[in-house]
């Protein structure tokens, strides 16, 4: 049986992926939207812009969100006494 920080190290990294690959489909499909929004109506071209790259800020810092986490989890921590008890690990 792994340590306790193993399989911390192992779930900050699996968090991290499922973030990042989350944020890219997101990310990919609100650019296509805009694209095609683009392309239907160029006179708009300002205002979808501005909206998309808000949109893209919003779905970034999701994955940035994850990335804190994962760090804490790797180097602050937090409650590893109590759950690695609870899991039957010792420290």
């Amino acid at each position: 049986m792994g340590s306790f920080f193993s399989y911390a190290v192992i779930a900050a990294g699996f968090g991290i992926g499922i973030a990042a690959f989350g944020t890219g489909i997101g990310q990919g499909l609100a650019v296509k939207s805009s694209v095609e929004g683009i392309a239907r109506n160029p006179e708009a071209s300002g205002k979808i812009t501005v909206t998309m790259l808000i949109g893209l800020a919003m779905i970034e810092s999701l994955c940035i969100y994850a990335l804190v986490v994962a760090l804490i989890i790797l180097y602050a921590y937090p409650m590893t006494k109590p759950i690695a008890a609870a899991l039957g690990f010792k420290i």
